[in-house]
Formats: structure tokens, sequence, C-alpha cells
């Protein structure tokens, strides 16, 4: 089992989470983030004062899911998320070492 964490810019949201669905995916946790990478942030001018923006607003998607759907999720990810523009985001995976749904006790790829 992995974990699939994806960090991306929040309104291209919608177009992950459909991709991720029509892929079989049974589920994700979604939360709002703020973070910077290379970029360092932005500046923005409000009512003619600059302002720089140290951490930018994005998702962060996570899914657990098994180990032959690792490739074509990270695809879709990338596929779905991709602007072509600085600041797409990332994705981490990790390994899962085990899983336990907790209103049936059913563990591993069964608790996803």
């Amino acid at each position: 089992m992995k974990l699939i964490e994806a960090i991306i810019k929040p309104f291209k949201l919608d177009e992950v989470k459909d991709a991720l669905i029509e892929l079989g995916v049974q589920g994700m946790t979604v939360t709002e983030v703020k973070g910077f990478g290379r970029q360092k942030g932005h500046k923005e001018t409000y009512r003619g004062t600059e302002y720089q923006i140290d951490f930018v607003p994005k998702v962060k998607i996570e899914c657990a899911v098994a180990d032959d759907l690792e490739d074509k999720v990270i695809e879709t990810i990338a596929r779905a998320s991709k602007t072509g523009s600085i600041g797409d985001g990332k994705i981490f995976v990790s390994d899962l070492s085990r899983i336990i749904r907790i209103r049936t006790g059913e563990t591993g790829e069964g608790a996803v």
C-alpha cells in the first residue's frame, strides 16, 4: 500500500478529484494548506501598496492506494493538476505498513 500526497493549486482540485474517482480511487482527504517553494511567495498590490505574500495557498490531497495503482494515480494527478506555470506543486509517495478501518476492524487493502 502507498500513501500519495499531492500539493496542488486550489483551482485544480475538482479536476484532480474527478480524474481520481474515474480511475477508481475510493477515497481521499483534502486539506487547505499554505507554503512556498522555489518561488518564495509573490507580491500583490492592494490600494496602491505592495505586499509580500510569503505563503501561497495550496490544497493537499492524500489518498491510500494499492501498490498496483500507484503509477496510474501519480500520472493522473500530474496530468490533471499541471498548468505549466511555476508553483504547480509536488507529489510525495510513502509506503504504508498498516491500514485499519475503525468501524469493521478490516486491515490492508480491504480497509481502504
